[in-house]
């Protein structure tokens, strides 16, 4: 696709290969392939990433694209911006109906909902759905999902798909139809707190706000097989929504899956990277878990990239449009100085 935009494409020898795409399918495609990531970064002037880091071979003629976490590590930006880099970033793509097929954080949370299901499910000592057989009737399994957002509703329709039995919370009210529309239960809890954040996110709550709803989530984890969270708030630590009584008052054998775990955790317990047993229960804290699936979290991240591209070449001549509403909003840093005003904020405050 990017051959048919006049790009000419040079990727990596063996990057596609764990995945399931190897060198040969990139030629007949129209790409050529460079021994080593230096010898990309030296012949190119646009280099599409996963995860951006700092690196002394980036400099004034490399644009950058992919997700370099801005908001929650907003120094990798700036080592970038001076060395002249122009950096955007994949986390800031808006969430509007036209930047919708290049939103790769919705892309990847889709991902991780999915995995999660299977995850908890391969943990838990006992089957998802019900079933009569000749030794009697098994009951279904019961899951929470805790947080609506792409990777929850993803979690709630793949875990209704296994045949449990599923609830759903959101501290956003307007995402109850959503939920119910998926066929679990919306379980309701007072705030009194708006909830509702920049972009369709959540916001942050306070301290009070979140011990209210920790209060009566914990009437409602007793009765649960597993539990599912991805309660998350762009650059900001995870709050904490699940506490150690929280997790003892769960029967032996449930499970916990925190796809907080990155940004430190929904639940007390949790460690990134870690199942953690504590009190019978299982705490999954699993990381990178697009990474889990590659084949498929490929095919739509490299969409995602493609149609982001669609707005900067132009009969195979980069030029990216400065007016364009989605340039403006994931554009990061350029002319050796970060230039989107969110992040230059969060500089000021991690300086201050």
């Amino acid at each position: 696709a990017l051959s048919g935009l006049g790009a000419e494409v040079l990727v990596e020898s063996r990057a596609g290969e764990a995945a399931g795409f190897l060198d040969t399918e990139y030629e007949t495609r129209g790409a050529k392939i460079a021994a080593t990531a230096p010898d990309v970064v030296a012949a190119s002037q646009v280099i599409l990433l996963v995860r951006i880091n700092f690196s002394p071979a980036f400099d004034s003629r490399h644009t950058l694209v992919g997700f370099c976490d801005p908001l929650g590590d907003p120094q990798i930006s700036q080592e970038l911006a001076h060395q002249g880099v122009r950096l955007f970033s994949m986390e800031l793509v808006p969430r509007t109906t036209r930047a919708q097929s290049m939103d790769a954080l919705s892309s990847m949370a889709s991902i991780a909902g999915y995995k999660s299901v299977l995850l908890a499910a391969n943990a838990l000592p006992r089957l998802f759905p019900m079933m009569t057989t000749a030794a009697g009737t098994i009951t279904p399994a019961r899951v929470f999902v805790i947080g609506a957002g792409v990777a929850g509703l993803q979690a709630i329709a793949t875990a209704r798909r296994l045949g449990a039995v599923v609830s759903g919370y959101d501290v956003r009210e307007a995402v109850r139809e959503q939920i119910e529309s998926l066929g679990a239960k919306f379980v309701p809890i007072t705030l009194g707190a708006r909830a509702e954040g920049q972009g369709g996110y959540a916001a942050a709550l306070d301290e009070d706000t979140i011990r209210k709803q920790r209060e009566q989530m914990a009437a409602v984890f007793k009765d649960q097989d597993v539990v599912i969270t991805t309660a998350a708030v762009p650059g900001k630590k995870a709050p904490l929504l699940i506490t150690r009584e929280m997790v003892y008052a769960m029967a032996p054998g449930s499970v916990i899956v925190d796809l907080a775990a990155e940004r430190g955790g929904n639940c007390e317990l949790t460690r990134p990277g870690e199942t953690v047993i504590d009190h019978g229960v299982q705490i999954l804290g699993p990381v990178n878990l697009p990474s889990e699936l590659p084949y498929h979290a490929s095919q739509m991240y490299a969409r995602n990239l493609l149609e982001l591209l669609k707005l900067m070449l132009i009969k195979g001549e980069f030029k990216p449009d400065t007016e364009d509403s989605i340039l403006t909003e994931c554009l990061v840093a350029q002319g050796g100085a970060v230039v989107h005003p969110r992040i230059q904020q969060v500089l000021k405050e991690v300086h201050a």
